[in-house]
């Protein structure tokens, strides 16, 4: 009884802990479910946190993106405004300087209507004076009847050469002071008369220095090159300065401009666009604009070549950019280039001749025309300006000199390197063939200029110098007086004037010299 007691209560107490034991891990069940169910629930939260974060920060991000491309669209539309403003001042200084242009042309017109009045005021006081002298030498013959007894005509005579030899003297007083005047004005008169002769001349030297003739791949780039009524064409002339011609030559484009410098620059723009093909307002300008940037480089890989040539290596770079320019400039037959190339060569012959510094003779003889690079803005004589060139980028002294002086005929307190360049470039320039003249006709103008000053009378012996650039004259002195001397340099100088044709200037020296001897014995 004891036994099943016993089993009965271990039956018991087994049945009580397997219930408390599931008890047990029921609740603990139920926590762990609870906990489960607490940090889902905190997942969530964190996820929905997340979520708010990513949300507002992709807000943020858009709103900066969106901001950053409203500031680049302002900053590219302001630089296009700064562009359109650029562009229509530089049409407005176009415009004003057009009109400052006219308002000159309207005031030479002016000046030469009030120099044409005056010359108009002159011509009826000569009348007058004429008239007056009439009456006068009326007034003069009936008294030269009464009083000398004289037939009329011998008093005519007489009066005659009174008269002629007073009219002469007072000739010879205004022609001084015409031509004083004359020389004031002569200059403006003389490029306007030489521009209309240059412009009507149609030869073929000046063909070949003021156009340039751009060849084309076929006829329809004509069409394309003037454009729809006329825009291409205009444009390519209003930003190039030139004038471009399109006639009936087969497959070529004539570029005329007494600027070679701005012809060069026309025609190697007009050669881009034909190769690119691309032809409007917008692609000339750039094309245009882009040659001329690049054009420096041009001018100074030619003044570097004359350096080497010569055998300097030490210029400074922009002078090496006028030397360059002076290659489109042209002196008779030459480039001013290839005449500062020979007379370099020249310089540098003579100095060693007479012992000198070879390579600094050389140097001015290259440099002595730099003031012909310089654009016509500049004003004062080449000489000067190429000298201050030369100063300002570091030249010698004695080369400065000897370039200031390089066209002056008298030669004082200079030193060896002036005298050696002006005697270069005199034989460079006046040598046959330097000046578009053959040796036949520069001897033939020589002789007929000795036989056109040995037609006045009184003179002594005659000499054309200076590759016919002076005539010098010797007077008998017992047969012509001082004011004879000069009335005969005026008539020998209107004589070659108009009788011979002559590049520059000629000087007229006439020269009277009276000698006494006598002997004390």
């Amino acid at each position: 009884m004891d036994t099943a007691l016993s089993f009965l209560i271990i039956i018991v107490g087994a049945a009580s802990g397997f219930f408390l034991g599931a008890y047990l891990h029921k609740k603990q069940l139920s926590a762990a479910f609870e906990g489960a169910q607490s940090e889902s629930k905190k997942i969530l939260e964190d996820a929905r946190r997340e979520a708010d974060q990513l949300i507002k920060q992709s807000l943020r991000e858009g709103k900066e993106e969106a901001k950053n491309r409203r500031k680049l669209f302002e900053e590219e539309a302001k630089k296009r405004r700064a562009d359109f403003t650029r562009l229509e001042q530089s049409i407005q200084s176009k415009e004003q300087n057009v009109d400052k242009k006219y308002q000159g042309l309207e005031q030479k017109e002016k000046d030469i209507e009030t120099k044409e009045k005056r010359v108009q005021l002159e011509e009826k006081r000569y009348v007058k004076l004429l008239a007056e002298a009439e009456v006068a030498l009326a007034k003069t013959q009936k008294t030269l009847e009464k009083v000398a007894n004289m037939s009329a005509d011998d008093a005519k005579k007489e009066l005659m050469a009174a008269i002629e030899n007073q009219a002469r003297k007072e000739a010879q007083t205004t022609i001084r002071a015409i031509e004083a005047e004359t020389r004031k004005e002569a200059e403006v008169r003389a490029r306007s008369i030489l521009s209309v002769a240059v412009q009507r001349l149609s030869g073929e030297y000046v063909n070949d220095s003021t156009i340039s003739v751009v060849q084309l791949p076929s006829e329809e780039m004509k069409g394309r090159i003037i454009g729809r009524e006329g825009r291409n064409i205009r444009a390519i002339e209003q930003a190039t300065g030139v004038d471009l011609i399109i006639d009936d030559t087969p497959e070529a484009v004539i570029i005329s401009c007494f600027n070679p410098i701005r012809r060069e620059i026309a025609k190697i723009t007009l050669e881009r666009l034909i190769a690119d093909g691309r032809i409007h307002p917008a692609r000339i300008e750039e094309a245009a604009d882009r040659v001329t940037t690049e054009f420096d480089l041009i001018l100074k890989e030619h003044g570097e070549q004359a350096a080497f040539e010569v055998g300097i290596t030490d210029l400074h770079p922009e002078v090496l950019i006028y030397l360059g320019k002076l290659k489109y400039r042209t002196s008779g037959l030459q480039s001013v280039l290839q005449h500062s190339v020979e007379t370099a060569h020249l310089c540098g012959m003579l100095a060693s001749e007479i012992g000198f510094n070879v390579k600094r003779a050389k140097r001015a003889g290259l440099l002595h025309d730099l003031g012909k690079a310089v654009d016509q803005e500049a004003e004062g004589n080449h000489a000067l300006l190429g000298a201050e060139l030369c100063e300002k980028y570091g030249e010698h002294q004695e080369i400065l000199e000897a370039i200031r002086h390089h066209h002056q005929e008298e030669l004082t307190n200079v030193g060896p390197l002036a005298v050696i360049l002006v005697a270069a470039n005199t034989v460079s320039m006046a040598r046959p063939g330097a000046r578009k003249e053959v040796l036949e006709s520069y001897v033939k103008r020589l002789e007929d200029m000795e036989a056109i000053v040995r037609t006045f009378e009184g003179i002594e012996q005659t000499w054309v110098l200076q590759a016919g650039r002076e005539v010098r004259v010797i007077v008998k002195p017992e047969g012509v007086s001082d004011e004879d001397v000069v009335d005969l340099a005026n008539n020998i100088a209107f004589k070659l004037r108009t009788e011979v044709t002559f590049p520059g200037q000629i000087r007229v020296s006439v020269i009277k010299e009276a000698k006494f001897t006598e002997f004390a014995k």
